[in-house]
């Protein structure tokens, strides 16, 4: 028995003569499976471990003084090594690679690698860093989140390194593998954190603001920390630090989709949650869908909308039985005309989901309002964050989604201002909308207004002496013009009764499609003559305006790329325009169908970018008057029988006369996504504005793919953006379609490519001539390297650097780059 014991003692002592507790990892010095890393100050430790009841075997990284062992990273977590694994070895491989081998397979690596020497350390903070000779860090395992964010650790997106940083929670307490839940920065607009199941978003902790996220209450106020905060063109982050180092604090993901807060308290008390959310109903992602809030305050329901004498809704039986997934609609649809629609001011709310949305923090209040009322599709402002000097401007462009009130005197709630029209306005909201130096322009059109109707008074009464006829009507005035166009262009005007008969009276198996002008029909006159009629729509956001634009604007356009019009129907309410039927509909319909995309050729798509080109020159410099389209894309090419563009759909064109070649409008109207960014921001267009949207339908055509909606799978870009990583890796070629990849010529690919990113340059004056372009199709010499494209309304957008201070009120900002 004491010879036994003898031998018992021996083994624990040679078990801990081989157990050392080392500072660094070399190509001379391993981590065995029973050796521990420590940091410097002994706070944290590495080394193999298995979780809970499990066998499975994985190198992780603990608190090495807390009794309780909590580890906060795992490397090889999808990579289990079996419990009968027992020669573990972590160590520096040829050239600088840490890696974990059993035996002399390796099964996990960090995949870097360094000419000269390298070692692996792990420091105070918790980070795990691969580092050369020069101390220049290689590779850290803080780039690798697990389900444990430490003081220090970013959340968000390096574009350059192409690095994402985000928390992933176990599986289960004995599986450290990645679930399909995450939690992380969406940086598409304004920084916003999400927590998703896969694609499905089930929590929102809201914009920026006050150096926090809104939304999230973690960091109280007594409790002292900074913040270190990047929005910019390379990265988006956010991380935290407390300014107590002592002490031990995490933010965590777990398996049941809730984020918790915890302190290590040394008074015996352990961990103690400081906070965990999803906290209730309200907290459920978009639970009352657009235009509705979310309140616990309310007895019988959760949801309510906005404001319930401008909105109502949608479902009004479901909202009923508490089912609010319809959300809530105006009462009175914007016209975004004669700008007289204003903003209604809503507080205390969690500012609206901010995916698709603009900002720029060097913009004053006043300058956002002014910005946001001549865009038409901007739907309400906001300053994401008072706290900077009054400073910040916050556009949404889509519906208003995931709204939650808050309590009065809560301090989580910020102030958004809502597009209303004009009749949802009271005198006083006018007057504030409009300002206080248009108050004596409302003044002066009251003033007027009555002078008018005098004058009107006084003109009645002396017509009717004189037997004159009255003003004419507004339908006289556009047959007038259209009549007496100086060029003759001697188009019919149809009657009514003809187009009427033509399209069966408008027969729904008739309708080819619908757009922003109204519905278009099919038809055959009398002579059996096939003609597409646009019929304006009571409720067009258009309006005469364009029909007017559209009729005497088209009416003086000859040429075999551009849609050719055959006359117009001016009849009480009705406005017609009749055109020649193309066949083969819209270029979308073809190049964003995967089925219909294979009837596309790579020679097809080849000869619709060339006739989309020669058109464009036409209008630009060799029609009577220069003309900017404004609105070029895909669903405004038609095709014709033997798949030749033309350009249709000129009801927001702009002429010039002379040299004039640009122009500034209060008014942005047009498709976002084709637009150039000098005009959507700005309200500036000119010929350049085209070339853009050129640009634009040059990479879908190649590609296949949307710029409004693609993502970037690995950078999370829009189409230009993507194409631009490609271009610049050469690997021009991967962006084709694959419906054409066969038919296509690779050099006439790889120029096409590079033709539309001069085209889609950032600034204006880099982007060459329509002219220019048709030289650059048609032959071969080398062309000029393109400049950074903008990536307007993609992730580069909205740009602005943010830094630090000690919290407990306020964040700086450093560095402003407005676009």
């Amino acid at each position: 028995m004491e010879g036994a014991a003898i031998i018992l003692f021996s083994l624990v002592f040679l078990y801990k003569s081989y157990a050392a507790e080392l500072d660094t990892i070399s190509d001379s010095r391993f981590l065995k499976d029973a050796d521990t890393l420590v940091s410097a100050s002994g706070i944290f430790e590495l080394g193999f471990f298995h979780p809970g009841s499990s066998e499975n075997r994985y190198l992780g990284i603990w608190y090495k003084k807390i009794s309780v062992r909590t580890v906060v990273w795992v490397a090889n977590r999808d990579r289990p090594l079996p419990g009968a694994s027992r020669l573990l070895v972590l160590k520096i491989a040829d050239q600088g690679i840490l890696g974990i081998f059993n035996n002399s397979s390796m099964i996990w690596s960090s995949n870097t690698t360094t000419s000269g020497n390298a070692t692996a350390r792990l420091q105070d903070n918790g980070n795990l860093v691969v580092i050369d000779q020069l101390e220049k860090v290689l590779w850290q395992s803080f780039d690798y989140p697990t389900d444990s964010l430490l003081p220090g650790m970013k959340l968000g997106r390096n574009y350059l390194r192409g690095k994402e940083w985000y928390l992933s929670p176990w599986k289960s307490s004995q599986d450290p593998a990645p679930s399909e839940l995450t939690w992380g920065a969406d940086t598409h607009g304004y920084p916003s954190s999400k927590l998703k199941q896969g694609a499905l978003v089930l929590f929102r902790g809201g914009p920026w603001r006050n150096c926090r996220f809104s939304g999230i209450s973690i960091y109280r106020k007594n409790l002292t920390f900074t913040h270190d905060v990047i929005i910019n063109q390379s990265e988006v982050s956010f991380a935290y630090n407390f300014k107590d180092n002592s002490l031990l604090s995490r933010l965590t993901l777990n398996s049941s989709a809730r984020l918790e807060s915890w302190v290590w308290l040394e008074n015996g008390s352990g961990w103690q949650l400081s906070l965990s959310f999803p906290r209730d109903t309200c907290d459920t992602y978009n639970i009352c869908n657009a235009y509705a809030t979310c309140s616990l305050n309310l007895i019988q329901q959760s949801c309510i909308c906005l404001d319930e004498k401008r909105f109502v809704p949608k479902n009004q039986k479901g909202w009923n039985r508490a089912d609010w997934s319809g959300g809530c609609s105006r009462r009175t649809p914007l016209e975004c005309k004669d700008g007289l629609e204003g903003f209604i001011k809503y507080s205390n709310v969690k500012l609206p989901d901010t995916e698709n949305t603009w900002f720029n923090m060097s913009m004053t209040l006043e300058e956002c309002q002014k910005k946001c009322l001549n865009n038409c599709t901007c739907m309400a402002y906001a300053n994401p964050d008072a706290s900077f000097g009054g400073r910040g401007c916050l556009l949404w462009f889509n519906d208003l989604l995931d709204i939650q009130l808050f309590p009065e005197g809560s301090g989580d709630g910020e102030d958004i201002f809502v597009r209303m029209a004009s009749s949802e306005l009271d005198l006083k909201s006018i007057l504030k909308n409009q300002g206080r130096a248009n108050i004596k322009i409302i003044i002066l059109v009251i003033v007027a207004g009555v002078l008018l109707i005098g004058f009107i008074s006084t003109w009645l009464c002396y017509s009717r002496r004189k037997g004159n006829h009255a003003k004419p009507t507004r339908e006289e005035e556009i047959l007038n013009a259209y009549k007496s166009d100086e060029e003759d262009m001697e188009q019919p005007l149809f009657s009514f009764s003809t187009i009427a008969n033509a399209t069966a009276k408008f027969a729904v198996d008739n309708k080819l499609g619908e757009g922003g002008f109204g519905p278009v029909y099919k038809g055959f006159l009398e002579d059996g003559k096939e003609i597409a009629v646009k019929r304006l729509s009571k409720n067009s956001s258009q309006g005469i305006g364009a029909f007017k634009n559209e009729v005497i604007c088209i009416s003086k356009l000859q040429h075999r790329n551009l849609v050719k019009l055959l006359g117009c129907c001016i009849h009480g309410d009705e406005k017609l325009l009749i055109y020649e039927y193309l066949p083969n509909k819209s270029l979308d319909f073809f190049i964003f169908d995967e089925t219909q995309s294979v009837l596309l050729d790579w020679t097809k798509r080849l000869n619709i970018v060339k006739g989309i080109a020669r058109g464009l020159v036409y209008l630009h410099q060799d029609s009577r008057l220069r003309i900017i389209h404004r609105d070029l894309k895909a669903s405004n090419v038609l095709l014709d029988h033997d798949m030749n563009p033309k350009i249709s759909d000129f009801g927001l064109a702009k002429t010039f006369r002379g040299n004039e070649t640009q122009a500034n409008t209060e008014r942005v109207v047009g498709t976002y996504g084709y637009m150039s960014p000098e005009y959507a921001l700005d309200g500036l267009f000119s010929i350049k504005s085209d070339v853009f949207s050129f640009g634009v339908l040059v990479l879908e055509i190649v590609s296949g793919k949307r710029n409004r909606g693609f993502i970037d799978p690995e950078r999370e870009n829009n189409l230009i953006g993507h194409v631009w990583s490609l271009y610049n890796e050469g690997r021009s070629m991967e962006l084709i379609d694959a419906s054409c990849a066969e038919s296509c010529h690779p050099p006439e690919v790889i120029r096409l490519i590079n033709v539309g990113l001069l085209c889609v340059q950032e600034n204006a004056g880099d982007r060459p001539d329509m002219s220019s372009v048709v030289l650059m199709l048609d032959n071969e010499d080398e062309l000029l390297q393109p400049k950074k494209p903008s990536f307007f309304m993609g992730i580069e957008l909205p740009i602005t650097t943010f830094s630090s201070n000690t919290h407990t009120g306020g964040c700086t900002i450093t560095d402003v780059y407005p676009r």
